[in-house]
């Protein structure tokens, strides 16, 4: 089961994207529009858009969108004058940034790899990397954190969105506590029945010592945190927190 965990997201992902899928519908061209004005915003969790002061200046910032395709973030970094990289498994994801980028006339670099694995760029590449809710797709997270660590520039920023892993004890409905955490297919034969089963793909729960943690351990120095919603069902009525954002520097 672990070697092809990965395998089984990148084609789950696909199959999302093609029955529309929240997070791999492209921007529109207004939306580009606006932010060649400089009218935008973006998000790395549901619902809360992400402060603009967490952002470096990105006239001619090099950005790499890790784990972040679906032509959502990359163009709006490239209206505003980044160079944008997106690296990201699923084949689909990276064919909306290749349409937009075309319907817009920009350039971008489209990335098909596996986060788990060492990423393909040099030391100190990137001034920013913007990498959305996504390593709940992966087991271990803190090879991500270094791996990041690596590729950025001295004092470039890393902003990610996290899950907190309330998410993963309900039921579908959210009415239900159904399972126990840490939630990891991997290692538990009845949540890996259900995974593949309800189409979930093989998700992991994460702990704050292995997300943030794994940060620190990685040499960032966190500056800023807010925590989100899921946007919809029963939670969010609720306002309970299911997601973070976090603001780190490469010292």
């Amino acid at each position: 089961m672990e070697k092809e965990y990965t395998e089984i997201n990148s084609k789950t992902i696909d199959k999302w994207v093609e029955e529309g899928w929240q997070w791999g519908q492209p921007i529109s061209h207004e939306v580009f529009e606006k932010a060649k004005n400089n009218e935008w915003e973006m998000v790395l969790t549901p619902t809360k858009a992400v402060p603009k002061e967490w952002f470096c200046d990105l006239k001619n910032a090099k950005v790499l969108g890790l784990a972040s395709g679906g032509g959502q973030q990359m163009p709006i970094f490239s209206a505003l004058g980044a160079k944008c990289t997106v690296l990201d498994y699923s084949e689909k994801q990276l064919e909306s940034e290749r349409e937009v980028a075309k319907r817009e006339n920009y350039e971008i670099k489209t990335v098909k790899a596996d986060m788990t694995k060492r990423f393909p760029f040099e030391d100190e590449t990137f001034d920013l990397i913007f990498h959305p809710v996504s390593n709940c797709y992966v087991e271990d997270v803190l090879p991500i954190w270094k791996e990041c660590y690596r590729v950025l520039k001295k004092g470039g920023i890393l902003v990610a969105g996290l899950d907190n892993g309330i998410n993963y004890i309900f039921d579908e409905d959210e009415t239900t506590v159904k399972y126990k955490l840490p939630f990891n297919p991997l290692k538990n034969e009845q949540q890996y029945e259900d995974s593949i089963k309800n189409d979930w793909g093989i998700q992991f729960s994460h702990t704050i010592e292995e997300q943030i943690g794994g940060q620190l351990q990685a040499g960032f120095i966190l500056t800023d945190i807010y925590q989100d919603t899921n946007g919809s069902g029963k939670l969010h009525v609720h306002n309970i927190p299911t997601f973070y954002a976090t603001r780190a520097i490469k010292k």
